[in-house]
């Protein structure tokens, strides 16, 4: 293996992880802005300046993971020949966590138009989502089941 190749699988490892942290976080904090007393003006301004902070550093976080990844598949050849079957699994799941992290856009648009109607508790749910993308996408790329 070369060293181009085992760089670009740390730094490929080390930007989804990062990635997955603001995943993690961003629905807890729409847990917390869900719990928002209406008349707390200020702790809501407080939560959603950390929302869209986190929002945005976890999409610039991951252009680089995707970058790497689509390399590590495309130019490294990952996943190529019989017995890949992880690798389609896992390019699902990865457009899942794409669409799950442009769903959290649409609930954070949300909360800055006070137009949120949904409880603490769906987001509670919600924010496990993230943790089961995450877990699946490990196992498939450790296991490599099928």
């Amino acid at each position: 293996m070369s060293s181009t190749y085992l760089w670009a699988k740390a730094l490929h490892i080390v930007f989804v992880a990062s990635w997955f942290a603001g995943l993690f976080y961003l629905p807890r904090l729409f847990v917390n802005l869900a719990m928002v007393p209406a008349d707390s003006h200020a702790e809501r301004e407080r939560l959603l300046l950390m929302a869209r902070k986190l929002y945005r550093f976890s999409g610039v976080l991951m252009l680089p993971a995707l970058g790497l990844g689509l390399w590590l598949w495309l130019g490294v050849g990952i996943g190529r020949g019989a017995g890949n079957g992880w690798l389609h699994a896992k390019l699902a799941l990865v457009l899942g966590v794409i669409g799950y992290h442009h769903a959290c856009r649409g609930m954070l648009r949300r909360f800055e138009q006070s137009a949120n109607q949904r409880s603490h508790r769906w987001y509670r749910v919600f924010n496990e989502v993230s943790v089961l993308l995450f877990a699946a996408i490990v196992i498939l790329v450790v296991v490599k089941p099928f």
